[in-house]
């Protein structure tokens, strides 16, 4: 009497490689997909109403109060909490990464399966370089008008300017990251070259407004200057109302080896800038948001919006530009999902004004800038895509084209 071995129980599947197999499987890759898929048809359909960019960053923002998020339909909030897409796109990279490259199966006739997944791996990375890296603004400009130059959305920069002959020129420009950290008395000097004068800036503030002392009283003894002090203005919490925020600062003039000014309020929310006369020369600082120039000129030929009926819901908005450079005119259609790319610069129909327009009233137009180091990266991960697909698609042709001869050798 044969005896038959019974074999080995397996054993349990630890907690580390229970974990592994979760974040690997191709059930969390699904899921990702999906919300995916819903984040990208929510955020079109809510960009139309919102604009662009408030739309982007709800949708896609690193804020960790966006993990999670309620989509808006026609203006409705849709109760279904959705994870925000940032963070959907970070869990189906790290999916990718241990199921598409890790855990599946190695050898010649999976290659194209790796070269599939590498594609997709490198368009997420591309898109997360593009959110990190990029640089935005917008361009507003009215019909038969031009520009030259984008406005940063959030960056406020202090630019100190010599005006001669009604014009600024040797402009110096303190960048952003250089003053947000100025809070309460912390206080720092900048040297400005070919000028007379250092500038010392202090107190800064993200959002604040200059407000009259003789009007109301500083709340929380806060310098006064001139008859202003800068109110604080509450953090609103959401990374689309950062846009909105008017920063503000106290600043001295510091004379080269002599004293110092009394302080003055330096604020975006300002119509002039502070004025300063050293002998017979004339001096400005500012602050605003920063400016960025553009390699050419854009002129607005023509805007024409379209809403649905009986509303001021817009339903298209198309920008018929003429594009400027050294002497040399390119007409192009600018509207939603179709922007223009030139230079390493693309020109998206983000919003129009003014919102409370009259019918027959002329409207402008609102151009989002973005120089993305990124820009091309999507179109190479198609291409990698395609290649791993053509290849798979060849090596399975091959295996059933070999496999006809020999069953018909075996019949």
């Amino acid at each position: 009497m044969e005896i038959s071995e019974t074999p080995p129980a397996k054993a349990p599947r630890s907690l580390p490689g229970k974990i592994f197999d979760v974040l690997s499987g191709f059930g969390l890759a699904t899921a990702t997909l999906l919300i995916l898929g819903l984040l990208t048809w929510f955020a079109t359909l809510e960009q139309v109403n919102n604009g662009l960019y408030p739309t982007l960053n709800k949708y896609f923002a690193t804020d960790w109060r966006n993990i999670f998020l309620l989509p808006e339909l026609n203006g409705k909030t849709v109760w279904l909490p959705l994870p925000g897409g940032y963070w959907t796109c970070a869990v189906l990279l790290l999916n990718l990464i241990l199921g598409g490259i890790i855990r599946i199966r190695k050898g010649w006739k999976h290659v194209g399966n790796l070269i599939a997944h590498f594609g997709i791996i490198f368009m997420l990375i591309g898109a997360g370089v593009t959110y990190h890296f990029s640089e935005r603004g917008n361009m507003m400009v009215w019909p038969d008008e031009q520009s030259d130059a984008a406005e940063d959305y959030f960056e406020y920069v202090v630019e100190v300017a010599e005006i001669k002959d009604g014009k600024p020129e040797n402009i110096h420009v303190i960048r952003g990251k250089d003053i947000v950290d100025l809070e309460g008395a912390k206080l720092r000097t900048f040297h400005l070259p070919e000028m007379p004068f250092d500038l010392e800036l202090t107190g800064y503030l993200p959002n604040a407004l200059p407000v009259s002392s003789a009007e109301r009283a500083p709340d929380q003894q806060q310098y006064v200057a001139d008859g202003y002090f800068l109110m604080a203005k509450p953090n609103l919490g959401k990374a689309e109302a950062a846009e909105q925020y008017i920063a503000g600062c106290y600043a001295r003039i510091v004379e080269k080896n002599g004293p110092k000014s009394s302080p003055f309020i330096l604020s975006g929310a300002s119509y002039y800038p502070f004025s300063y006369r050293n002998g017979d020369r004339i001096f400005t600082v500012n602050m605003r948001k920063r400016l960025w120039p553009m390699p050419f000129t854009v002129r607005l030929n023509k805007f024409t919006a379209e809403f649905h009926p009986g509303t001021m819901r817009p339903k298209k908005f198309v920008s018929e530009v003429t594009r400027l450079e050294n002497g040399v005119k390119a007409n192009f259609t600018i509207q939603m999902n179709e922007p223009m790319r030139y230079e390493g610069l693309t020109f998206f129909q983000a919003s129009y004004g003014p919102l409370d327009a009259m019918p027959g009233q002329t409207m402008y137009s609102v151009f989002e800038v973005v120089r993305n180091p990124a820009d091309q990266w999507p179109k190479y991960s198609l291409i990698i895509v395609a290649i791993g697909m053509a290849v798979t698609f060849l090596i399975k042709l091959a295996f059933f084209l070999g496999a006809g001869p020999r069953k018909f050798r075996n019949v």
